[in-house]
């Protein structure tokens, strides 16, 4: 070998080696199976402003996110489940009243460090760093004390855990200190030492997801940070509950059967080809954040579809006016809607059905569901619906509907884009009545009286040889044009959304009054004499409703606005979605 290719390969084995050097073979991720069906990890440390944006982000969720937990807790309560409701209020007291960093302090977690949920089959395992495991034990200590024992010890290879199996389910719950982490685990009530060291990680798989590096991977090739990455493999999941034979599932099944006196069903031979199949159609999903900071979230989930959904969508150019805008209204969302396309793919998907009726007694009912699709995408072919390519509606305005009215004040437009706008115009005057006209030149024309007496504002439509948009409000007039003539959307584009912070606030405030006046009513009848039982079970509820939508306002108050889109490409559909905060 010459010097120069000896150089050269001398260099690119310490790269390599120099990679593999920095993986800590003890992190999270090293320590869930290559094959498992779902997982969401982080793959490296947070850095500091993504993990400060975390803690802005749940700090602004945790009031209500503490209401549900509660109110979960009340019905568990309610259905005679109290070890379940004394430890959800354990829980749900960690967090009460404090900030996320002092809560994640308590229990001793360090989530900036690493942390992965994954399953082994179907039961799941959570790792997270521990930053202080006696606190973490002390946090265990008091979730044993609201549950009213302490939970059984038991030993698995040397290594030390707590479990109690959970009352009428068949499955236990598993709690450990494994060197620097924490792991929490759900598994079959009698599952074997092998199970139980695997979920503890005192035994290691075969081949771990640091190795195989399929989640890497995944996130470099759809542009998700390291923050946090998540994987659902359907290709393995729906076989794991087609067979029945998960560890997990069976455990489930079995109790189930105890409780009906009914037999554990047996899976039909079919069940596994057939989930197979319609794993095939959509084998996989992922997501990720694409950008996180203290003023930004900005996530992306990836579906991925079979090659003949992706090549009836991927190429497809939606003629919907605006879809190929940057949607910036105060409330602007273009959805495309080409209903011929939807019709043939979907009626092909019915045919297919009908042709090989699943067999598999879990997936039976899917032979009617589709044979009711494919006699509803008939339908969809009468004219004027089977004409519409997509909609556009803008709102420049919302006010709540004042006292004594029923309806909240809204400016704004729609568009509905179609192959046939003539037809969609008789449509409308045969409903509307009167003498309404309208030329087909894009020139705005107002609403006949019936219309926007009913309404009580001024209302105009246009027409051009795309489309027909209806502009209702002062001045909405001389937007229509431009409606009208907005560009269409790019080969694969489905949708776009922007909301400004200020229409999003108007929304919250409504529904936080209607919460707060149900509250209040429903706290006067609990109060009253001779009122029902359930009564004030049902005020409680109402006064958490309103706990929850307060915590919605709250965190409504930082946020600038809201974005999104969605199209299918060659691999499948992309959704994304992004969120400026002040």
């Amino acid at each position: 070998m010459r010097p120069t290719k000896r150089l050269i390969a001398l260099g690119l084995a310490s790269v390599l080696l120099a990679a593999c050097g920095h993986k800590d073979k003890d992190a999270p991720l090293a320590f869930v199976p290559a094959d498992t069906p779902y997982v969401l990890a982080s793959l490296d440390k947070l850095d500091d402003d993504a993990y400060e944006a975390l803690l802005t982000q749940a700090n602004a969720e945790l009031p209500g996110e503490v209401a549900q937990m509660k109110s979960l807790a009340q019905d568990l309560e309610g259905k005679g489940n109290a070890e379940a409701a004394r430890l959800l209020k354990a829980f749900a007291a960690e967090f009460d009243g404090k900030t996320a960093e002092a809560a994640l302090k308590n229990m001793g977690l360090d989530v900036k460090t690493g942390s992965a949920i994954y399953g082994l089959g179907l039961s799941p395992v959570v790792r997270v760093a521990l930053a202080d495991p006696a606190a973490w034990d002390a946090f265990v200590g008091r979730l044993e004390t609201a549950y009213g024992k302490k939970l059984d010890t038991a030993d698995a290879g040397g290594q030390a855990y707590r479990h109690v199996t959970l009352a009428d389910s068949g499955i236990q719950l598993i709690i450990a200190t494994v060197g620097k982490q924490a792991v929490v685990s759900l598994l079959p009530a009698d599952a074997a030492q092998p199970s139980i060291r695997q979920a503890l990680g005192a035994d290691r798989p075969a081949k771990s997801l640091q190795e195989d590096g399929r989640l890497a991977d995944l996130a470099k090739d759809k542009g998700y940070k390291d923050y946090a990455v998540g994987q659902v493999d359907l290709t393995r999941l729906l076989p794991l509950v087609a067979t029945g034979k998960d560890p997990l599932f069976a455990a489930y099944l079995k109790q189930q059967s105890a409780k009906t006196g009914e037999p554990v069903p047996v899976p039909a031979p079919s069940c596994v080809p057939e989930a197979t199949r319609i794993a095939s159609r959509i084998p996989s999903l992922s997501f990720g954040y694409t950008r996180l900071d203290m003023h930004h979230q900005e996530q992306r989930v990836d579906v991925a579809l079979a090659d003949d959904i992706v090549k009836a969508f991927s190429g497809l150019k939606v003629e919907v006016p605006g879809l190929g805008n940057d949607a910036n209204g105060p409330f602007d969302i273009s959805v495309a809607l080409p209903v011929e396309q939807i019709r043939t793919f979907f009626t092909a998907q019915a045919d297919a059905v009908a042709a090989k009726p699943f067999e598999c007694p879990a997936f039976v009912s899917m032979n009617d569901g589709f044979a009711k699709l494919g006699s509803t995408m008939q339908q969809a072919a009468i004219p004027p619906l089977g004409d519409v390519r997509g909609v556009r509606i803008v709102l420049d305005s919302f006010k709540p509907a004042a006292a004594g009215q029923q309806m909240p004040a809204i400016t704004g437009r729609v568009l509905l884009a179609t192959r046939n706008p003539a037809g969609l115009l008789a449509m409308g005057q045969a409903m509307l009545g009167g003498d309404f006209k309208l030329a087909g030149d894009g020139k705005p024309a107002p609403l006949p009286q019936n219309i926007t007496g009913m309404l009580g504002m001024p209302g105009w439509a246009a027409m051009n040889g795309q489309a027909i948009a209806v502009g209702l409000g002062q001045g909405e007039d001389g937007k229509l044009d431009e409606m009208l003539m907005g560009a269409i959307g790019d080969a694969g584009r489905i949708s776009r959304l922007h909301l400004n912070g200020d229409m999003y606030r108007a929304w919250v405030d409504v529904m936080a009054d209607k919460a707060q006046a149900y509250a209040s009513s429903m706290a006067e009848v609990a109060g009253a004499d001779g009122a029902p039982d359930d009564q004030a079970a049902q005020a409680s509820a109402a006064e958490r409703s309103k706990m929850q939508f307060e915590a919605m306002k709250a965190q409504a108050a930082r946020i600038v606005q809201v974005s999104g889109e969605a199209h299918v490409d060659e691999k499948g559909l992309v959704m994304s979605g992004a969120v400026e905060y002040k």
